[in-house]
């Protein structure tokens, strides 16, 4: 056990990582729904996006994001980062086998599968994740398991991040971003659209207003948190937990960014030095 996970008494703690900060989106329903779990987040500010990378660069960033979480001895891990989930759990599971990963992408798949009614559903996700057809394949199993028919329809969002990292989700330039990007899923008659990225559920009501009410949205995010909250039981149920978060930069409008994802003040984000070792073999005691 590290000596900073016994000081903090986060033995068993959940750890989350995404790309940067748009992971706090998953935060927000893991807190709203496990308010006495201790969470310990880690965002890759440093590198964000993943979505434009290489597979294998992808592969080695999430592989040393963890290697940094198990510092705090966690119990388990929320990939939060769609990119991620799309093309590295594999790789994940084989690294740290002992250790419960779990991603985003199969909880969206199967609520999407039950929210459906018509079998067609819509995902908006990074380049990186659009193209690995990671959704695809999880709605395909997901609608065998269930034993119903569906179509999949995809669509890249590149330019969603930058405008939820501004605060525009809301603004005539989001709105009109969104038209055109959704307009191919309106012609297909998608009656379900998947959000495949942390940084879409801030677009929630633009999207709603654009596709209308017979089109239901699914928070990737939300279905991890509700699927893990009823993996553990009753346990975090109740209490306080706490929050600590960790990030390889500190952007500016940081705190701001932060606040309108995780819904609520930010806090302290202690930079995770990346002078003399990597960032991810320091002990989370040396941040500065």
């Amino acid at each position: 056990m590290s000596r900073t996970a016994s000081r903090s008494g986060e033995r068993g703690a959940l750890g989350v990582f995404d790309s940067g900060i748009g992971g706090l989106t998953v935060v927000r329903h893991l807190r709203r729904l496990l308010p006495g779990k201790a969470i310990v987040y880690f965002g890759d500010s440093a590198r964000v996006p993943y979505g434009t990378k290489s597979d294998s660069t992808v592969r080695r960033f999430a592989d040393e994001a963890v290697s940094f979480l198990t510092q705090f001895d966690v119990g388990r891990v929320v990939v939060a980062c769609n990119t991620v989930s799309a093309v590295a759990m594999r790789s994940l599971a084989k690294r740290f086998p002992a250790l419960p990963i779990e991603g985003v992408i199969e909880p969206g798949a199967e609520a999407a599968v039950r929210a459906t009614r018509a079998g067609r559903i819509g995902v908006i996700g990074t380049r990186g994740t659009i193209a690995s057809g990671a959704y695809e394949r999880a709605i395909q199993a997901a609608a065998k398991r269930a034993g119903v028919r569906t179509r999949v329809f995809t669509q890249a969002c590149p330019l969603l991040v930058p405008l939820a990292e501004e605060g525009l989700e809301n603004s005539a330039a989001a709105r009109a971003m969104l038209r055109h990007y959704l307009e191919p899923l309106q012609r297909k008659k998608i009656d379900t659209l998947i959000l495949g990225c942390t940084h879409y559920p801030p677009f929630r009501r633009s999207l709603a207003k654009i596709l209308g009410p017979r089109v239901r949205l699914i928070d990737s995010g939300e279905a991890t948190a509700r699927r893990l909250a009823r993996a553990l039981g009753g346990e975090a149920r109740s209490g306080r937990g706490s929050l600590r978060c960790y990030v390889s930069d500190i952007p500016l409008q940081f705190e701001a960014i932060g606040k309108r994802f995780l819904g609520q003040r930010l806090g302290r984000a202690r930079l995770v030095a990346q002078d003399d070792l990597p960032w991810f073999e320091r002990r989370p005691g040396r941040d500065r």
